[in-house]
This record gives C-alpha cells, structure tokens and sequence, in this order.
C-alpha cells in the first residue's frame, strides 16, 4: 500500500502556539461553540463572515456542503448546504482584539481563504467519512496524541505546536479525538490550493 503522506503538507508559516491558546480562551469569554439544530459532535465559532452579513455564519452554515457514504451501499449522498468561501472576507469585529486578527491577517497575505473557524471535536467523538470541495488548513490549538485525521488510508496527528498545514480534504477523510480533552483547531478554507 502507498502512504501518501503529501496529503499532510506543512507550511513555511507558523504561529506563537501560547498566544493562539490565550485568544482562543479570549473567544470563549464572547461566545460558545455552536453548530446547526440536530447535529451532534461538531462545534464551530466563525472568526470570518460575508461582510456585513451575521446570518451567514448561522446554522448550517456553519458547517457547509461535504458528501458522505453513509452505509454499506457505498453510495455517495451530498449533506448540507453549498457556501460561496470566497465571499467570507470580513473578520467579525468582536475578535479583532485577539491574536487571530493578526493569524488571518497573515494568512489571507499568503492564501486565497474561505471561511476561518475554530473547531471543536468532544473528547471520544469522531467526524463521518467525508470529502469537502476545497482543501482545509489546519492550525492545532489544543490536542492530543489520541487525536487523528486520516486522509484516505494515511493517519497523522498533527502537534499543538504553532505550525500551519495544508490538508487535502478533497479526499475522503475524517478526524477523531480519542483523548480526553477537546480538540480545538482553527480551520480555514484554502481556495486555489493544489495538491502534486
């Protein structure tokens, strides 16, 4: 079998992993993880929106389109609603305080981003099976070494360090949490991002 570890690419960026920590306890004093009614074991807080529009970061939303095989059929079902990621280029003033204003700002320097949320994952929880329509970039916050994603059949725990990866969520993918602590990573779309 051939482990594509390409799917996993770190970049030339990184971040002061204890001021990321300390802005994201700063959020948490502003507002609570929140997802769309009915969907259990995803947390997200938005730190971007479509300029001038609080509802687009509501509900499903949120969580936006993937698609997923979600028995033993092996047919693919597409979930949840279609985002424009291009179009959430504002940073929501209630953060702009916070240590992620300057981590976006940097970031849209050197990508072309869609939204940018952080993302909880419960302790002993899991995602569905499911692929994206762009690559994500990953900035772990808080983690565990029983925390995984997997990308087609490659597994990678990806350190709480300050570092920026590029995760090709295009593939069929998940992540878990099997420690005992929530996972918190902050998460953008990255659009215009190409895997060899």
């Amino acid at each position: 079998m051939d482990l594509n570890f390409n799917d996993f690419q770190k970049q030339d960026v990184s971040f002061d992993i204890n001021k990321l920590q300390e802005a994201y306890k700063e959020i948490l004093r502003i507002r609570d993880f929140s997802g769309p009614d009915g969907i259990s074991n995803f947390g997200a807080i938005s730190l971007t929106q479509i300029p001038g529009d609080p509802e687009s970061i509501k509900g499903h939303k949120a969580r936006g389109v993937f698609w997923t095989k979600p028995d033993g059929s092996g047919k693919e079902v597409i979930r949840d609603e279609k985002i424009n990621e291009a179009a959430y280029s504002e940073f929501i003033d209630e953060y702009k305080h916070t240590y992620f204003k300057e981590v976006f700002d940097t970031l849209s320097s050197r990508y072309k981003l869609g939204r940018v949320r952080i993302l909880l994952k419960q302790p002993r929880s899991t995602l569905s099976w499911h692929r994206d329509p762009e690559p994500r970039l990953h900035i772990p916050i808080i983690t565990n070494p029983g925390s995984i994603m997997v990308i087609d059949n490659v597994a990678k725990h990806l350190p709480a360090d300050g570092s920026v990866w590029i995760t090709n969520n295009t593939k069929y993918h998940n992540a878990f949490n099997g420690g005992e602590e929530n996972r918190i990573h902050l998460v953008a779309c990255v659009l215009e991002h190409k895997f060899n």
